[in-house]
C-alpha cells in the first residue's frame, strides 16, 4: 500500500491496491504480458473509477547467472538456478522437456501501475478498440484539433510536479535546468528502473508552451540538440548504453501536451513506435533546419481510437468510418465499407474508347494469347 507523501505544496492519494474491485478488463495482452483494469476501491469511494495494469517483468541477465557459492565477500544474490526453485513436470519426450517453474520470491514480482481516479480518456486509452488513420491538415489542425486540445486533455499538475521538485525528485536520472533549453530526463512509468535492456526514459522539457510537434520551429532548434546529445551523454555515462543503440523519438498524438521525448534500445519493440504514431528526433531536427515552420505547414498522420470524442469532430467534417464510393450514376452517396471494388463511372465520350480497349485487351491475338495466359 503507498504510504501518503506530505508536502506543503501537494499531498499524493493512499490507496490500498488489496481492496481494488474490478469493473472489466480493458485489454489482455498476451505479447506483451500485460493485462489492463478497470475498477474502484470502494473504501475510498463508489464512483471514482480506478485503472490497474499488470506487467511480467522483463527478464535480467543476471537473474540467470550461475555464479559460485556466495562468499562473504560475494554476498548471494538472486538466480533462477537456485535450490528454491520449484519445478512441476510437464511432460518430457525424447530430448524435449516441458515444465511449469516458480522462482524464488525475489524474482517473482510483477510491475504494477495505478491511475486513480481514471478519466474517461485514460480508460479510452488502456481499451482495445477500433483503430482510424486521421490526416491532419494544418487548416484540420486550426479548426478541430487544437480547439479540442485546449478544451479536452490530460491534466498536466503531475509534469508540473516534477519539473519544479515537487514529487519523483530521487528518480531524476539528469537535468539541465536551462529555462529555455533545459530538460528532466527520468524513467517512464513503463520502466521498472532495474532492467538496463528494457531502459525507457523520457526527456520532460522545461519550456512550458510547447505542446506537441505542431508547436515546434526553427527557434527551438538549440532546444532540441541539447535534448538529443545531453540524453546521449547521461544514458553513456548512467547506464553504459552505446548512444548509437538509442531510439529518441517524439509521439503525435502526445498522450499529454508538454513535449517530451521518448527514449529506449533500438533492439527492444517499444510500445507506440509505429510508423504511424513515432517522430525520430533526429528526423525533426533534420526537418527543421530545412524548413523552420516545416510543422506549421505538414500534414501529419495520427491514429484515433473508437470512442474518442477528437473523432467524432473529424466525422463531421469529413467520412471517417463510412469511405465514400463513385456509384453509376457519378454521384456520391456513404457506404459501409466493402471487399467489392468501386464502380468505375467515365463520360459519354469516353465510354465507347474504353470499351473497345477492354474487349481488345480481353481477346488477345492467338500468338499472344499463351504470354497472356502465363502472365495472368
Amino acid at each position: 500500500m503507498p504510504e501518503p507523501v506530505e508536502s506543503a505544496e501537494v499531498k499524493s492519494p493512499s490507496y490500498d491496491l488489496s481492496k481494488f474491485r474490478l469493473k472489466r478488463i480493458l485489454t489482455n495482452n498476451s505479447v506483451r504480458k500485460s493485462i489492463s483494469l478497470l475498477g474502484t476501491f470502494p473504501d475510498l469511494s463508489e464512483t471514482d473509477d480506478a485503472i490497474v495494469v499488470f506487467e511480467k517483468n522483463a527478464y535480467r541477465e543476471s537473474d540467470v547467472a550461475t555464479a559460485e557459492p556466495p562468499t562473504k565477500e560475494s554476498p548471494k544474490k538472486p538466480s533462477y538456478f537456485n535450490a528454491e526453485l520449484k519445478v512441476a513436470t510437464e511432460f518430457i519426450n525424447n530430448i524435449y522437456g516441458s515444465f511449469q517453474v516458480v522462482p524464488s520470491r525475489d524474482l517473482c514480482a510483477v510491475k504494477s501501475t495505478v491511475i486513480y481516479p481514471a478519466t474517461d480518456k485514460h480508460i479510452e486509452k488502456y481499451s482495445v478498440c477500433q483503430k482510424y488513420l486521421i490526416r491532419e491538415t494544418p487548416d484540420l489542425y486550426q479548426k478541430i484539433t487544437k480547439p479540442y486540445l485546449t478544451s479536452s486533455q490530460f491534466s498536466l499538475d503531475w509534469v508540473y510536479n516534477i519539473l519544479d521538485h515537487k514529487q519523483e525528485k530521487e528518480r531524476i536520472v539528469f537535468e539541465d535546468e536551462d529555462p529555455e533549453t533545459g530538460f528532466i530526463l527520468l524513467p517512464d512509468l513503463k520502466w521498472d528502473g532495474r532492467n538496463v535492456e528494457n531502459l525507457y526514459l523520457l526527456g520532460i522539457v522545461h519550456k512550458h508552451d510547447i505542446k506537441s510537434l505542431r508547436d515546434l520551429n526553427g527557434s527551438h532548434l538549440d532546444l532540441l540538440r541539447n535534448l538529443r546529445q545531453s540524453s546521449k551523454d547521461a544514458i553513456s555515462k548512467r547506464y553504459g548504453l552505446n548512444p548509437n543503440q538509442l531510439r529518441m523519438y517524439f509521439h503525435y498524438q502526445p498522450s499529454f501536451y508538454h513535449l517530451h521525448v521518448h527514449i529506449n534500445p533500438v533492439k527492444n519493440d517499444a510500445p507506440g513506435i509505429w510508423c504511424e504514431k513515432s517522430h525520430m528526433l533526429d528526423t525533426v531536427i533534420n526537418n527543421l533546419e530545412l524548413l523552420p515552420d516545416y510543422y506549421q505547414r505538414a500534414t501529419l498522420p495520427f491514429v484515433l481510437y473508437e470512442g474518442n470524442k477528437l473523432l467524432d469532430l473529424y466525422e463531421e467534417e469529413q467520412p471517417i468510418r463510412k469511405v465514400l464510393v463513385l456509384s453509376d450514376d457519378k454521384e456520391q452517396r456513404e457506404k459501409k465499407p466493402s471487399t467489392t471494388a468501386a464502380t468505375e463511372v467515365f463520360s459519354d465520350e469516353e465510354s465507347e474508347e474504353r470499351q473497345c480497349k477492354r474487349i481488345k485487351l480481353a481477346t488477345p491475338e492467338p500468338k499472344e494469347a499463351e504470354a497472356v495466359k502465363a502472365c495472368a
